[in-house]
């Protein structure tokens, strides 16, 4: 029987000037005698040491797409077919690990599901004797335009990407990983470096902070770690957290509140939003102060579907997130209720499961304002 071996892979997110490229430098450097097989976006961009290149290490056929060193690692450029590339890498028997450098405007949830989806995706990658296996994803954070970020909104605009998607995707990639390294973190005053921290842990309290400079990190604290599991990042981020552990409706909830006012809070309502008016809340009476906000909601011009609200940095998103348990036909209701616990706990018997459940992350919360507004704008009658 033919042995299958689980090439490691660990996926590097980041926005654009965070440090990855200098990291990446630094895991093809290694001396540890790991062969890595590292996927990169521009391979132009990595300026490879021309001493650690193989003679003839330019081995692409048409371009100068991949290239091997002497310490037996490689650096290819990321192709448009992620799946055979990693395939193809495998199948060579050559390497140990394989490192995937993101694009900086690429969320890491997706790539990571098509990596863990291979082997039920593409079953005949089995056959290839190996196929990878997500060890960790680490996101690298420069320490210097974070703080610049959520100190005082400074432009992180670069390369025509909108700032507004910058901050969102800054956020999703905090929300999603293992690890979080903070890059140039001797760069910033200690204060500065400790509000940082604050805001990564009241974004994602599950994830290690590594911090370092010129991405020079123990590659043993980020390869061959075996933390990813999928459920477990996919449920780590706060808002997350947040929405499933309270159950109080008609009741604000305010989580812990650090040193530099970092802190959450719950808003959980049942009657039905407005639409004009928190619309209305949305584009002109939004808090300031508030870094991330997310949840479920609904419209009395839809009381049948529920939404997933969202809001990071300046981005705002609504999301048609399907129907309400409450619009099933009743025997088949029934029979869900008396099988569900977390449903039947949380059912009412006037909204059903119907609720306003938002969650928001932000420094110096006025909780009673954002209660206060947003009951504002729920619907005055009654159903």
């Amino acid at each position: 029987m033919m042995k299958i071996n689980n090439i490691p892979v660990l996926l590097l997110t980041g926005y654009l000037g965070s440090g990855k490229t200098t990291l990446v430098n630094h895991i093809l450097a290694n001396e540890k005698g790991i062969k890595f097989a590292v996927i990169v976006n521009d391979i132009g961009e990595v300026n490879i040491d021309a001493n650690l290149i193989e003679k003839g290490g330019i081995v692409g056929k048409k371009d100068d797409s991949l290239v091997a060193l002497q310490n037996g690692c490689i650096c290819c450029t990321l192709k448009m077919d992620l799946v055979q590339q990693l395939r193809d890498i495998t199948k060579l028997n050559k390497f140990d690990y394989i490192v995937i450098e993101a694009s900086g405007i690429c969320e890491p949830a997706p790539i990571a599901q098509t990596i863990c989806s291979i082997p039920t995706m593409v079953p005949e990658a089995i056959n290839d004797g190996a196929y990878p296996n997500l060890d960790c994803i680490v996101t690298v954070v420069d320490a210097l335009r974070m703080k610049d970020e959520f100190k005082s909104g400074g432009d992180l605009m670069r390369q025509n990407i909108d700032e507004d998607d910058i901050e969102s995707l800054l956020i999703q990639q905090i929300e999603f990983c293992n690890i979080v390294l903070l890059n140039k973190a001797s760069e910033v005053q200690k204060d500065d470096l400790k509000r940082i921290k604050e805001i990564i842990r009241a974004l994602q309290p599950k994830a290690e902070i590594i911090e370092c400079d010129y991405g020079n990190v123990d590659l043993a604290k980020i390869v061959n770690t075996k933390m990813f599991d999928f459920d477990k990042v996919a449920t780590s981020a706060t808002w997350i957290n947040e929405i499933e552990s309270h159950h109080d409706e008609e009741e604000e909830h305010g989580g812990e509140v650090e040193e530099y006012g970092i802190g959450t809070c719950v808003y959980c309502r049942r009657p039905a939003f407005d639409i004009n008016r928190f619309d209305d809340f949305v584009s002109r009476k939004w808090p300031k102060n508030v870094i991330r906000a997310k949840g479920i909601c609904y419209f009395n011009d839809e009381r049948e579907t529920c939404y997933v609200f969202e809001q990071a940095g300046k981005q705002v998103n609504l999301k048609n997130a399907g129907q309400w348990y409450a619009t099933m036909p009743h025997d088949e209701l029934e029979k869900l209720l008396q099988q569900d616990a977390t449903l039947r706990r949380d059912w009412d018997e006037k909204y059903g499961d119907r609720m306003q459940k938002l969650v928001f992350i932000g420094q110096h919360l006025d909780k009673a304002a954002i209660e206060k507004a947003l009951d504002e704008c729920l619907e005055v009658r009654t159903m």
